[in-house]
């Protein structure tokens, strides 16, 4: 937790941190753990509010715990919740109430923003109303829980970095989600790749998730992985020059169409190109200084 720590206040802001209290924590130790998640987030290792935390699932004793604990010492610096294995659309909601009843008990009107996995055929199968409710930020894709879910059906080698976007039965999940999360303007999360240092491999599947199957995120397991992912996540120069030069042109004519290096452009491709922008800005992409003050205003010092 400290090395992941110690490296976003390295890169900046350009990924967030979720601090694990399910699978992270020695069974017997739940509450030690999390109360040692919330002394984290609290404390001068959080730079940017951009750390968060994993809870149990909940049918799980330990639950109930983790959310009071997080949310009631530490529920205005917890960037959000991550809400693991959740079986339905009923799961999320009562989980959902939990965090926020914890949140009115300390004089908030609510919670963190909460994420959720998506790891089962239930949620899965609901996940367009799961996208669907206000309290949800984000979904991520639960790969090796979602492959052991049937039961020795889907092999092993779908969890592997070239397997999970091969099978049939994985692709379908991957895609729902992240249809389920565009359509109601939520962030898709792409699962881990289990090889933990092998650059190329985590470098290959980041460009397919974002590029083949419209994720936006990506979780790394391993910190070697996540100059790699937000690397393939960022538009390439060549993009980004493109980008602002049509949105510079879009500017200089009011919006109306324009013609750029013999193609037409309206305002249907000058949201995407904005986006393009957008997501130079996320990964830490240096903008031109005419640029960065016109859009975005000076950089912090």
């Amino acid at each position: 937790m400290l090395k992941s720590l110690a490296l976003q206040a390295r890169l900046g802001p350009v990924f967030d941190v979720t601090l694990d209290c399910e699978d992270g924590a020695p069974v017997g130790a739940e509450a030690a753990h999390v109360r040692r998640v919330t002394e984290l987030v609290l404390s001068s290792e959080n730079h940017f509010g951009r750390v968060g935390a994993r809870v149990h699932p909940l049918d799980h004793a330990a639950f109930a715990d983790d959310v009071l604990t997080l949310v009631t010492r530490a529920g205005r610096r917890l960037s959000h919740l991550m809400l693991p294995k959740p079986r339905d659309l009923d799961d999320v909601q009562r989980a959902i109430a939990v965090i926020d009843d914890a949140a009115r008990r300390v004089g908030l009107p609510q919670g963190p923003p909460v994420h959720t996995l998506v790891e089962t055929h239930g949620a899965l199968r609901d996940v367009f109303a799961i996208a669907a409710l206000p309290r949800i930020e984000s979904i991520s894709f639960g790969l090796m829980d979602f492959v052991s879910a049937h039961r020795g059906a889907v092999p092993a080698s779908a969890m592997s970095v070239q397997g999970q976007f091969e099978h049939p039965l994985v692709r379908r999940a991957k895609l729902e989600i992240a249809a389920a999360c565009h359509a109601a303007a939520k962030v898709p999360s792409h699962s881990v790749v289990t090889e933990l240092k092998h650059v190329k491999a985590i470098q290959a599947a980041a460009t397919r998730a974002s590029h083949e199957f419209g994720y936006t995120r990506m979780w790394s397991i391993h910190p070697a992985q996540i100059g790699p992912i937000i690397e393939a996540f960022a538009p390439t120069v060549a993009e980004l020059d493109e980008a602002i030069e049509i949105i510079h042109a879009a500017q200089d004519a009011s919006w109306a169409p324009i013609r750029h290096r013999d193609t037409l452009h309206d305002r249907a491709s000058y949201r995407y190109f904005w986006h393009v922008i957008e997501r130079a800005q996320r990964t830490g992409q240096p903008l031109p200084a005419e640029s960065q003050s016109a859009w975005f205003g000076e950089p912090a010092a």
